[in-house]
């Protein structure tokens, strides 16, 4: 199991409203494993580690999924758990969620060079081609 998904069902919720969170409203693209469509979701709150997304999508705690954020690109991640319309995704490499916040792009930037350095190389579905 991933090292992120483990730290999320770990944490309780006390220790998950001590973590650093961006409130914001933003739209993101959301893959879902075995699932051929990308849907439309909310971005509720954003932290390097994950996030609240909110749509009319069926997910199941557990189930691997990329979402497109803004600024950023593409984020694996898993679904740490589901209520209702919300559900939170921990990601498997964390991000720089002030990043998402900004206004827009600079032109021809690379968003590879806006991930959090990590000790392992990017997974296949996030290596620029």
């Amino acid at each position: 199991m991933h090292e992120g998904l483990d730290k999320a069902r770990k944490m309780t919720d006390n220790d998950h409203r001590q973590i650093e969170r961006d409130s914001l409203f933003v739209m993101a693209d959301l893959r879902v494993d075995g699932v051929d469509n990308d849907q439309r979701v909310k971005v509720r709150n954003l932290s390097a580690g994950g996030m609240m997304a909110e749509g009319d999508v069926k997910v199941q705690t557990g189930a691997a999924v990329e979402v497109n954020i803004r600024n950023i690109g593409w984020v694996e991640g898993s679904v740490a758990w589901v209520q209702d319309n919300r559900f939170g995704i921990a990601f498997h490499d964390e991000i720089d969620p002030k990043v998402a916040r900004a206004s827009h792009t600079v032109p021809g930037a690379s968003t590879n060079l806006l991930r959090l350095p990590t000790d392992r190389a990017a997974p296949a579905s996030l290596r620029k081609l």
